[in-house]
């Protein structure tokens, strides 16, 4: 085993942290936005690190057991993806007390803790930036960065010319990983926090460090920290490039929502969709697709909700897909309660926290799921195949198998109501009760098959 033998038992939360909680209010900045302020690019809404503590039990109730934060040291933006000092907790979100409180109380209740790791480039006010800033050609700094002239035009409108930075954006210079320097600064922070007791990296964009050495000699060094570190990739394609033992545990399993999404929006037959979930089992290994994080959506797409135009209905039954699937599901914050959003920065919003707003029984559906999934090894750790149904259009059952215990899920991804004749002979004897695991209906295996009414849009957990 190469995979930390924890991921495949995660259940995430991801966590956007000035749009989460605010916890302690001393530590916004004089300017902060009303709470639930339509998100933009500048503002700040006060979450931090506190609030997250002071919503745990909200986050235990719910049953996840893992947590990626998105980007946490300090920056001048909310995102915080144009990293000024990746040593320092962002004041906005607290101090280094608070985040070591916070991975207390994680730990204490048996929660691993992901953070984000942006090594393709940073801020403008990274120190070594600021040096070249000032100092140009006779910076000690300048090969630490890709520059092509000088002076450096880093703070006008438009787009990075005289230096690279990520898609052209002024302000995210990108490092030189090629200077060993720079390579050597990377993996001491990699080390430093993994040391200060956290569980893994998220990394974004590594493609974009497009060095299998750098990788390896970066998973050596967190592993060699922790040798259950996770390790999950930000790569939004199959490739097994990613995904092996000199690169990442797991990446961001975009293809499946992708896949899913489309499938319940009617862009697709489910034969496509079947062929698209099935190529993953042949681009990855097992010990990797099952170490894979599951999203339905992140803070870089628009939410599922939106994307699937409000149909709650929907959404439940997607959710009920990744659930049932290898790797680890994830829930972005306020997906579980109905949360909608556009493209970024709109799919941060800030999460309502009166449950008068929450969307029907959307959270304790997926509480129920949660829960279903920690019971049941099978869902976790089972082998996985389709199963095929005769006739029917818009049907797609899976099996999740695990010694005796046995589950199959049934996705009705059409506008219709089906009746179904699910063949169960090869998991089931004739005779024996099988339940529906969300609601508990009892169904009887008759000459090798279950007879099941699925609504439009609906799905159903079948277990012995």
């Amino acid at each position: 085993m190469t995979v930390p033998y924890w991921v495949q038992d995660a259940v995430f939360y991801q966590i956007f942290p000035d749009r989460f909680a605010n916890g302690d209010p001393n530590n916004d900045p004089p300017n902060v936005q009303k709470w639930g302020h339509k998100p933009d690019i500048w503002g700040f809404q006060g979450g931090d690190l506190r609030g997250i503590m002071q919503k745990f039990d909200y986050l235990l109730d719910l049953g996840i057991n893992a947590i990626y934060l998105n980007p946490i040291f300090l920056s001048p933006s909310s995102h915080r993806y144009n990293t000024v000092d990746y040593y320092k907790i962002d004041p906005k979100l607290g101090d280094m007390l608070d985040f070591h409180a916070f991975l207390d109380l994680a730990h204490r209740n048996n929660v691993r803790v992901l953070l984000d790791g942006v090594f393709n480039h940073c801020g403008r006010g990274f120190f070594a930036f600021s040096d070249v800033l000032e100092n140009g050609d006779h910076s000690p700094y300048k090969n630490w960065f890709h520059i092509h002239r000088f002076p450096l035009d880093a703070y006008t409108h438009g787009d990075a010319e005289n230096f690279s930075a990520w898609w052209k954006i002024k302000s995210l210079p990108k490092f030189n990983t090629d200077n060993p320097q720079v390579r050597k600064y990377v993996m001491e922070v990699a080390r430093y926090w993994i040391e200060r007791g956290i569980d893994g990296w998220r990394l974004d964009v590594p493609s974009e460090i497009d060095d299998d050495d750098f990788w390896a000699e970066f998973r050596q060094v967190v592993k060699g920290a922790n040798r259950e570190a996770y390790l999950l990739g930000e790569i939004w394609q199959a490739d097994a490039r990613w995904a092996n033992d000199t690169h990442f545990d797991g990446v961001m399993n975009y293809p499946v929502k992708d896949a899913l999404l489309n499938l319940l929006n009617g862009q697709g037959s489910v034969d496509e969709f079947a062929g698209k979930i099935q190529h993953l089992f042949q681009v990855y290994s097992r010990e990797n697709l099952y170490a894979m994080y599951v999203p339905l959506d992140s803070h870089d797409t628009e939410r599922a909700l939106t994307l699937l135009h409000g149909n709650l209905q929907k959404l439940k039954t997607a959710f009920m897909f990744i659930f049932a699937f290898p790797g680890a599901p994830a829930i972005y914050y306020g997906d579980e309660v109905g949360l909608e959003g556009g493209k970024d920065p709109d799919c941060r919003r800030a999460f309502p926290w009166d449950p008068a707003e929450w969307k029907s029984d959307l959270h304790d559906w997926m509480r129920e799921l949660v829960r279903l999934r920690k019971a049941r090894p099978s869902l976790r750790r089972g082998d996985y195949q389709r199963v095929e149904i005769s006739h029917t259009q818009g049907l797609y059952a899976c099996l999740r198998n695990l010694g005796a215990e046995k589950t199959i899920m049934l996705m009705n991804a059409s506008g219709h109501s089906q009746q179904v004749s699910l063949p169960v002979q090869t998991t089931w004897r004739d005779g024996e009760t099988i339940r529906s695991l969300l609601d508990s209906r009892p169904f009887t295996v008759e000459n090798g098959h279950i007879q099941v009414t699925v609504e439009a849009w609906h799905g159903i957990w079948l277990g012995n």
